[in-house]
C-alpha cells in the first residue's frame, strides 16, 4: 500500500521561492571584484534569477545544456546557481585556480554552451579561448574592457528580461542540476553530475543542527568558493534556514576577512585551514577577536589541534567536515555528543581534531586490501569507502573512472585510510597514495603534520615518503615558519619525539617560505615529492 502523499518534486528553484517568500527581506552582501560592497535581498535576488532565466532562454539554453561559470563568491554567482538550475540546465562551477590544460579539457569535456566570467578572469579566458568549444559563448559579469567576442553583460541581459509572468518549471527531481570537477593533481579531472534530489537531499542533511547548523538569526560568510564542490552547498542552505549570506569576493587575508565579518556581524563562516591559519595569525598580531563570530567549520584538510585552542581562547567554537567533491560534499562533522561534555577542554578538541562521525544519509565503512569489511572499533584501519544518496554513482562520460570508483552495491572508493570508532567518529590516517610504508608499518603523514604544527614556530607542515634502501621509505618533514621564527631540525623532531615513536619520527627537516597548494588549497604534495623525493636522508631509524 503506497502512502497517500503528494507527489513534489524536489528542485533547487524551490530553495530561492521559498527563502524569497519567508526570508524576503533577509540580505545577501558581496564583495565585488572592485571592493565595493553590494546588498540586496533574498526577495530580489529570486526575481533577477527569474530574468536570468528567460535570458537564458533567449540565448538558446535548453535543459541539460552545460553552463559555465568562472567566478568568485558574489551575489551574481549566486543567482547563476538559481537560474541556470531552474530551468533544468545544468550549472557548471569551473575552478579558474586549476592549471591552463585542465580548465581547457574541462571545458571541452563538458562542451559549455555559455561561459560566465568575473573580470579577473578576462586575461585567463583570453589566452584559452582559442582551445575553448568554438560553441561556447562568453558573457562578462561585469562590462570591461577585452579582445573577447561576448554574447553579453550579465546586468544588460537581466535588464533586458522581466520577471512577471514567469514560474519556474517542474521536472523530474532527478535530472541534473550542478556539474564540478575534481581538482585531482594525477590524470584529468573527473566530472561529478548532482541532480535536483541529491542536492535537496544534501540541503537538509547539512542543515541538522549536528551538521552545520544555521538560522534566520545566523549571517554565515562561506569563504570556501563557490567554484569548489558547490561551495560547499552554502548557497543551498542559507535560503532553506534564511540566514543572511555574507561573500568575500576575491579578498581572502586576515585584515579583509575581519573587517567583512565585523562590517556585518557575522555568526558562522565556512573555509580550508590555510585561510583560518590566516586569519588566527591576523588576529593574534593584531590582538583582536570577532565580535559575533560563534563558530567555523573548517574543511579540505586536518585542522591542528593548536588552532581549535586558539579560535576557543577567543570565543570561537571549530568544528571540522570532511567529504569530497564526489560526495556533495558532506560527509562528516566533528561534532560532540553528550557523553563528551564531562571531558575537559583537551578532550573535547581531540574529539572535534577528528574528521566527525557521519550525518543521516552517509554510510561509511572500512575495508582491507581483500575487500574485506573491518571492525569500527578505533584500531582498525583500511581503505574508506561511502554511499548515500548525494554520493556519486559514477562519473560524468567518463566509464572508465566510473568501474574503478564505485563498486556495483554503490560503494564510492575514496582513496583515503581511515578508522572509524564505535561512535561512528572517522579519523582520516592518510591518503592511499600519501601514507609512508616504513618497513612494513604505515606511518601517518597527517598525523605528523598536525604535531608539527603544535610547535610553535611551524606554521604549516606536509610529510612526504622519500624512498630509503633499508626501510623502504621514510619520512620527510617540509615546514614553513611561524612569526617570522626558523625552526630548528633537532629540536622539531626532539618535539615530535614526545608524542610518536622514534621509528616514525621524520628523518629530516626542510624549512620553505611557503608550501605549494593545490586549486582547493590542499598542499600539493606530488610537486614537493617531485623535488625533494629523491633528497638522501640520515638513516635516523636504524
Amino acid at each position: 500500500m503506497r502512502g497517500l502523499m503528494a507527489d513534489w518534486p524536489l528542485l533547487i528553484s524551490r530553495l530561492i521561492e521559498h527563502a524569497a517568500r519567508f526570508h524576503g527581506d533577509t540580505e545577501i552582501v558581496s564583495r565585488l571584484v572592485d571592493g565595493s560592497i553590494h546588498r540586496y535581498t533574498y526577495a530580489d535576488a529570486e526575481r533577477r534569477s527569474r530574468r536570468l532565466a528567460r535570458a537564458l532562454h533567449r540565448l538558446g539554453v535548453q535543459p541539460g545544456d552545460r553552463v559555465g561559470t568562472l567566478a568568485w563568491n558574489t551575489y551574481r554567482h549566486f543567482e547563476l546557481y538559481y537560474g541556470i538550475s531552474g530551468i533544468g540546465a545544468v550549472c557548471h562551477t569551473i575552478n579558474p585556480r586549476l592549471f591552463d590544460e585542465q580548465i581547457v579539457y574541462i571545458v571541452n569535456h563538458a562542451q559549455d554552451r555559455l561561459l560566465f566570467i568575473d573580470t579577473s578572469f578576462i586575461p585567463l579566458v583570453e589566452r584559452l579561448r582559442p582551445q575553448l568549444p568554438a560553441q561556447c559563448r562568453i558573457v562578462l559579469l561585469e562590462p570591461a574592457d577585452t579582445n573577447l567576442s561576448v554574447a553579453g553583460i550579465y546586468d544588460d541581459l537581466i535588464a533586458a528580461e522581466s520577471e512577471a509572468g514567469f514560474a519556474w518549471p517542474d521536472f523530474d527531481e532527478r535530472e541534473a542540476a550542478a556539474l564540478c570537477y575534481t581538482s585531482g593533481t594525477t590524470g584529468n579531472p573527473k566530472g561529478v553530475l548532482y541532480s535536483h534530489r541529491s542536492t535537496l537531499l544534501h540541503t537538509l542533511g547539512a542543515s541538522v543542527p549536528s551538521a552545520i547548523a544555521m538560522t534566520a538569526s545566523d549571517a554565515v560568510c562561506p569563504i570556501v568558493p563557490l567554484f569548489h564542490a558547490c561551495g560547499w552547498g552554502t548557497a543551498y542552505t542559507a535560503p532553506m534556514n534564511g540566514a543572511k549570506l555574507v561573500y568575500p569576493g576575491p579578498r581572502l587575508d586576515g585584515a579583509s576577512l575581519f573587517d567583512l565579518f565585523e562590517a556585518e556581524r557575522v555568526t558562522i563562516s565556512l573555509g580550508v585551514p590555510t585561510v583560518w591559519l590566516g586569519f588566527e595569525a591576523y588576529l593574534r598580531e593584531k590582538g583582536v577577536r570577532p565580535s559575533t563570530l560563534r563558530y567555523v567549520l573548517s574543511g579540505g584538510s586536518a585542522v591542528p589541534p593548536s588552532l581549535i585552542e586558539a579560535f576557543e581562547n577567543r570565543g570561537i567554537s571549530v568544528l571540522q567536515g570532511w567529504g569530497m567533491t564526489e560526495m556533495s560534499p558532506l560527509g562528516t562533522v566533528s561534532a560532540l555528543k553528550a557523553k563528551h561534555q564531562k571531558l575537559d577542554a583537551a578532550g573535547k578538541r581531540a574529539i572535534v581534531a577528528k574528521a566527525g562521525r557521519p550525518v543521516f544519509g552517509v554510510e561509511m565503512k572500512i575495508v582491507n586490501d581483500d575487500g574485506q569489511e573491518m571492525p569500527c572499533d578505533g584500531q582498525a584501519v583500511g581503505e574508506l569507502l561511502v554511499r548515500g544518496p548525494w554520493i556519486v554513482s559514477g562519473y560524468f562520460e567518463n566509464p572508465e573512472a566510473s568501474r574503478a570508483g564505485v563498486e556495483h552495491d554503490g560503494w564510492f572508493h575514496t582513496g583515503d585510510v581511515a578508522s572509524i570508532d564505535p561512535d561512528g567518529y572517522l579519523t582520516i590516517a592518510d591518503r592511499r597514495k600519501d601514507v609512508i610504508k616504513s618497513g612494513g608499518e604505515w606511518i601517518s603523514s597527517i598525523d605528523l603534520e598536525v604535531a608539527a604544527m603544535a610547535h610553535p614556530d611551524v606554521a604549516e607542515a606536509a610529510a612526504i615518503a622519500v624512498p630509503h634502501q633499508r626501510w623502504g621509505e621514510r619520512p620527510l618533514l617540509i615546514v614553513t615558519p611561524r612569526g617570522g621564527q626558523r625552526p630548528e631540525r633537532d629540536a622539531l623532531i626532539a618535539f615530535l619525539g614526545e608524542r610518536f615513536p622514534r621509528w616514525m619520527l621524520p628523518d629530516d627537516v626542510v624549512v620553505l617560505d611557503e608550501l605549494p597548494h593545490t586549486a582547493t588549497g590542499k598542499v600539493m604534495k606530488t610537486r614537493l615529492r617531485e623535488q625533494y623525493g629523491s633528497r638522501k636522508l640520515p638513516d635516523a631509524a636504524g
